[in-house]
């Protein structure tokens, strides 16, 4: 049954809408006035205007030479700045869809990448919203992660040989993902054979490592490396004790890992930040799941004014004190989390100097890691370890859309995907002002951020 929170909730989106049902006989809008920060790199454009018809960019241009077409509204937005719609290039949303959708899209993330979800999820991730305006982002999925025997979670698809590997990659094209995922306990020999596989499809292969090092991992052709996974086990000069952990199990393995980047020379780091730039592998590093972890112990943390935005039972099944428990962290982990961090952040400056590509994500919504928000957080934290803030919003934008492979997403030009945001603080001058949001556009809606809010 429906619960009529829910259909408050639809009413309350469906008033959001400042271009939907269209009035009369316009099927489009032109924002006007505002600075436009395109996502090609190049300078912002003051007193822009963007045309946008049913769900794609029309045009772009100056206010001062703009006629407006006709069967189209004209939005004035001066004093305000256009970026494109934010992409969070890791988040687990099957869990939380409910909830989490609308949370994202209020923040202005318009697509997802979904790491796992199980086989199941697949279909009912990337399902389409019903006709009008969308309750959440566009959702690329991996459906199941490929992962070694014993897998860490039972909605994996478990592997024991190269065989059993590439049918694991085709059972996964056969039920449409969008790229292949692999885990922890998959070994060299299993990672080639899957990517291989993958490739005769036009998969590319995300990898979360254990068992394998990234400089391995980029030689077998995988397309991004997520976490900063196999970094330690790469510019580690003996790196047995390491995958030991690994083997011992998912949580010793991401332990020992997490510990060790304090004590790794900055001269290894750097050869393998070249190393995996010259691979083209695309680092998707979620620092906001490292600096979370790093501070879950802090009573700070579960007094942060952002989770008004998580449902209080999903807080209480998050149960973050009782995971610390469960995992059997320690106050001398978490000091040597906070240690780590430092390195962790030289290594990000050490790819970016090297011309390697970061995409943003954030791990959401995984404990303490806020739908949306989480995506702020990660691009404040990109900068805070070296980047620019306008290589930090390419991060979430256009880096993010090819590393999903799609051409139309993460740049606002004629024919591109009508996802943007428009904010009222400038976020070249300080990346936190990506969260002064007053305008969400997906698929062409333009929708009130606030008004968003209001349906949960």
């Amino acid at each position: 049954m429906i619960q009529t929170s829910y259909l408050l909730g639809r009413l309350a989106l469906t008033g959001a809408l400042l271009l939907g049902c269209k009035p009369g006989n316009q099927d489009g809008v032109a924002l006007v006035g505002a600075t436009l920060i395109d996502g090609s790199g190049g300078p912002p454009v003051a007193n822009a205007a963007v045309v946008v018809r049913e769900g794609r960019i029309e045009s772009v241009g100056l206010w001062t030479d703009f006629q407006l077409p006709s069967r189209t509204r004209e939005v004035d937005v001066t004093g305000h700045w256009i970026i494109p719609g934010l992409i969070d290039a890791h988040v687990h949303l099957a869990p939380a869809a409910s909830w989490a959708r609308p949370r994202f899209l209020a923040w202005g993330v318009t697509t997802v990448r979904d790491a796992h979800g199980g086989m199941a999820s697949l279909t009912r991730l990337k399902k389409g919203s019903a006709p009008g305006a969308p309750e959440g982002p566009r959702v690329y999925a991996a459906g199941a992660m490929i992962d070694g025997l014993p897998a860490t979670f039972p909605d994996a698809i478990g592997v024991n040989n190269e065989d059993e590997a590439r049918k694991g990659a085709d059972r996964l094209v056969s039920a449409g993902a969008d790229f292949v995922k692999v885990y922890t306990r998959i070994d060299p020999p299993l990672l080639r054979a899957i990517v291989e596989e993958a490739r005769v499809f036009n998969l590319g292969v995300s990898a979360h490592l254990g068992l394998t090092d990234a400089v391995t991992a980029a030689k077998a052709g995988v397309a991004s490396i997520e976490h900063l996974t196999g970094v330690p086990e790469a510019a580690s000069p003996n790196a047995k004790s390491l995958f030991g952990a690994h083997y011992r199990g998912f949580f010793p393995g991401w332990t020992a890992s997490e510990r060790s980047w304090a004590g790794l020379d900055s001269a290894a780091l750097a050869r393998v930040a070249t190393r995996l730039a010259e691979g083209k592998v695309t680092l998707v590093p979620t620092l906001v799941l490292h600096e979370t972890l790093s501070r879950l112990d802090e009573p700070g943390l579960l007094r942060d004014p952002a989770l008004q935005d998580v449902p209080e039972a999903e807080q209480k099944e998050w149960d973050v004190r009782g995971l610390i428990a469960r995992i059997g962290w320690t106050e001398t982990d978490f000091e040597a989390f906070q240690k780590s961090r430092a390195n962790q952040d030289l290594f990000i400056r050490q790819f970016a100097a090297a011309g390697g590509r970061l995409a943003a994500g954030t791990d959401a919504a995984g404990p303490m890691l806020i739908p949306g928000y989480s995506e702020h957080r990660e691009m404040e934290l990109l900068v805070r370890a070296g980047l620019t803030p306008r290589e930090a919003l390419r991060a979430a934008t256009r880096n993010a859309a090819v590393l999903i492979g799609v051409d139309s997403l993460g740049l606002l030009a004629p024919g591109k995907v009508a996802d943007l945001l428009v904010l009222s603080r400038d976020p070249l001058v300080d990346i936190r002002n990506t969260r002064a949001i007053t305008s969400v556009m997906a698929r062409g809606y333009l929708l009130d951020a606030d008004s968003i809010r209001a349906t949960w």
